[in-house]
């Protein structure tokens, strides 16, 4: 297969439609490789994220559950949070697991760093499989925050994947590329 390099999207001009805490929403107007012009290309900045698939030594797997206020339910999901300015990946994932859940390990391997969404976002998810966790410290959650905690075994996540009660998209990619890597079996 010939690979011919895509000549880069021209952001000629850029207003800022909406600027919070954790979100930008730009409106470009782009000049495409071809010459042509998009009028409106709406892009959100938002920060990127880790996040955990973690075991414990009885072979459990650490799961949260939350209300997510876009699809209007709740769902089981692998510990995650927002990565800090100047914070690597990985020490986010560590400080996440421990804020949420209470559990830490001493042994992480990386699964996979994935674009969410790269048509119109900007960020990206890391993703790191921890082994051996224990309950070690007290958790420590945001205001935002309302999650339980639960172990499973290691053994039902494709069933909570079937189920539709682990349903975050990028999640269910994580665990099934830890398990084609290796890291895990299903």
């Amino acid at each position: 297969m010939k690979y011919r390099p895509l000549a880069p999207w021209q952001v000629l001009e850029r207003k800022t439609l909406l600027s919070r805490q954790w979100l930008e929403l730009y409106e470009d107007r782009i000049r495409l490789g071809n010459g042509r012009e998009i009028a409106e290309f709406h892009v959100i900045d938002a920060p990127s994220w880790s996040s955990v698939l973690c075991l414990t030594a009885s072979d459990e797997v650490v799961l949260v559950r939350q209300y997510r206020h876009g699809i209007g339910r709740e769902c089981w999901e692998l510990p995650a949070g927002v990565i800090e300015p100047g914070e690597e990946p990985l020490a986010a994932a560590k400080r996440e697991l421990g804020e949420e859940t209470g559990y830490a390990a001493e042994r992480w391997e990386p699964i996979l760093r994935v674009a969410t969404e790269p048509s119109r976002h900007t960020v990206y998810a890391h993703f790191f499989c921890a082994f051996d966790a224990t309950p070690s410290i007290a958790r420590a959650l945001d205001e935002s925050e309302d999650i339980e905690v639960e172990c499973v075994p290691r053994t039902e996540l494709v069933g909570l994947i079937e189920s539709g009660q682990i349903i975050h998209g990028i999640h269910v990619s994580a665990i099934l590329f830890a398990a084609q890597r290796g890291l895990v079996t299903l």
